[in-house]
């Protein structure tokens, strides 16, 4: 199942490796929640992941697991897997993907129109919050899950720009596929409904942190950058400066993946990783379909020593982006202030114990100084902007009358 020199730019032979001797029956068997034999041999690989990782005692995961849109009862089916299953361990939180596939579905005459894809996502969840003895299995699976992604093949062509003009999710009935923009907004949107629901009612909420920027048009960043907590990849912000300037300036976090991107997109040492991370961007390193990509039970340890052996990742590097992952990370904040101390939440070099950490105060206060200075520098020229044209403004009104004495 590993990719190889034949998936690059070819996002269709990198699904297709997904199907070994062409046939997609043995995905169906082994990476399944939904089957025959109700996702047995899945929930088995699971915990033997699990397993490791509380063996090896400092590595957490976010894994993925995939709601469609296709039918209402997604979810349950879902939660009864994985409490059935028991696949709980401290060391996992779970994020909900959903791809985007509104076409495919349409044309199988499954979905009606994109406003019945959004409530097979929705309206369970919407359910869970306001009665959670409506779907009590549920309730326990999203006590672990933090967020949702969107992802698929963003190199796909889109044919519709998503403006007001655009048709709502009821009226979207055409053969074509949403765009990306498209399918972020009503994400956001209704995610947005939904965590003021669940702060009110006592529960945690949601973050969005879709696959972004991999590939495809730059605007899918423009999305990112308004909707989303963080995102992965972030790739073609190397070919957009103001973009880049402006993540740095909200401190976005990306999740990059440079061995994944080395079979797909981009060649490794072209990947913008380490330059991102010199100019003060919040970079993590995360694994991205390790059956894929890598050839070891430690995945995420491939990615740290091949980065730090390419790039020369110094000491304090490689834990500035471990204590990134734990910031942009979805666990709890008890746990977060177990891992990095009590302050980890506030600014500057307050905000770091090097005693867990393990990076140096003075790498955080240059950080933080340098996008203080950077803020100042905006808020400035802002600021000067604006008594230039009161200035303007009031030399016009108060200028001599013609012909007058």
């Amino acid at each position: 199942m590993h990719a190889d020199r034949n998936t690059f730019h070819r996002f269709d032979k990198f699904n297709s490796k997904y199907n070994p001797i062409g046939e997609s029956i043995l995905r169906e068997i082994f990476i399944k929640t939904d089957n025959y034999v109700e996702g047995k041999y899945f929930a088995h690989i699971v915990k033997e992941v699990m397993f490791d990782l509380e063996e090896s005692k400092y590595q957490n995961s976010e894994l993925r697991l995939s709601i469609y849109g296709r039918s209402r009862d997604e979810w349950d089916k879902l939660a009864e897997w994985a409490v059935k299953h028991r696949v709980y361990s401290d060391n996992v939180r779970w994020l909900i993907q959903v791809p985007r596939l509104f076409d495919v579905y349409h044309t199988k005459k499954q979905l009606a129109n994109f406003q019945e894809m959004l409530e097979n996502i929705f309206m369970p969840l919407f359910e869970v919050t306001i009665d959670p003895a409506s779907h009590p299995e549920l309730h326990l699976l999203l006590e672990h899950v933090v967020g949702f992604d969107s992802v698929d093949d963003e190199s796909k062509p889109e044919q519709h720009i998503f403006n007001l003009d655009s048709p709502l999710p009821a009226e979207w009935t055409e053969e074509d596929n949403p765009p990306y923009s498209y399918y972020l907004y009503y994400t956001y949107a209704n995610m947005t409904v939904l965590n003021h629901l669940r702060r009110r009612r006592g529960f945690h909420t949601f973050v969005l942190r879709p696959h972004c920027g991999e590939a495809g048009p730059i605007h899918h960043l423009v999305s990112g950058f308004m909707l989303s907590e963080n995102i992965s990849h972030g790739l073609l912000l190397r070919k957009a400066p103001v973009l880049q300037y402006l993540y740095y300036l909200a401190q976005v976090g990306i999740a990059m993946s440079p061995l994944s991107n080395n079979s797909l997109f981009l060649s490794y040492h072209r990947n913008p990783l380490m330059e991102y991370l010199s100019r003060g961007l919040i970079i993590s390193l995360s694994t991205d379909d390790p059956l894929q990509f890598h050839f070891t039970k430690e995945p995420l340890m491939e990615e740290y020593s091949i980065a730090a052996q390419v790039w020369k990742l110094s000491s304090c590097d490689m834990c500035e982006l471990a204590r990134n992952s734990v910031l942009m990370s979805g666990f709890s904040h008890k746990v977060k202030s177990y891992w990095l101390g009590p302050s980890y939440y506030k600014e500057g070099p307050e905000s770091n114990d090097i005693r867990r950490t393990n990076v140096p105060d003075i790498r955080v206060a240059y950080r933080f100084e340098t996008l203080t200075e950077e803020l100042n520098l905006i808020t400035h020229a802002v600021r000067t902007d604006e008594l230039d044209s009161i200035d303007e403004e009031e030399t016009l009104t108060m200028g001599p009358v013609l012909g007058g004495r």
